[in-house]
């Protein structure tokens, strides 16, 4: 069995800043309507405008949207300075979020970035805070691609 042609650094690269294209692209991403603010190597930003319908009463977001936006920050971050010749099958392995705030009639702000990287395993911090930098909720994220 013959080994796979690594991919050149040029298509690394490429791949790598397909992804604040990909993400939004996905259905349910695009329905929450996250953008890319930032997006570096092993450092993202993404916010998540305010909308009413994903609150609970009008003004506070949903603890499960602040959770849905800090695991797509904590994966971008995973896949910012991916090597794809690892492989492309990927998932949320284990998450923790503190809920510390809430955000109250504003953006979500998630700045995510990666601690370690293993063989398979991407480790993440993010910390989400409303528009004027008031933390709502910290989390830390276990990513596997393989």
């Amino acid at each position: 069995m013959s080994e796979r042609a690594k991919l050149s650094d040029e298509e690394q690269e490429r791949r790598r800043r397909a992804i604040p294209e990909i993400f939004p692209a996905t259905p349910f991403i695009g329905w929450l309507g996250l953008v890319f603010d930032r997006y570096e190597p092993d450092e993202v930003v993404v916010r998540l405008p305010f909308r009413p319908e994903l609150t609970n009463d009008g003004t506070y977001y949903h603890g499960g949207v602040v959770a849905s936006a800090i695991d797509t920050a904590g994966a971008a971050a995973a896949w910012s300075n991916h090597d794809f010749d690892k492989g492309t099958r990927a998932s949320t392995v284990s998450m923790t979020v503190q809920y510390v705030g809430a955000c109250k009639q504003s953006d979500l702000v998630c700045t995510a970035r990666t601690v370690k990287r293993g063989k398979e395993l991407i480790f993440t911090e993010i910390t989400a805070t409303d528009a004027g930098g008031v933390v709502v909720a910290h989390a830390l994220q276990t990513y596997r691609i393989v």
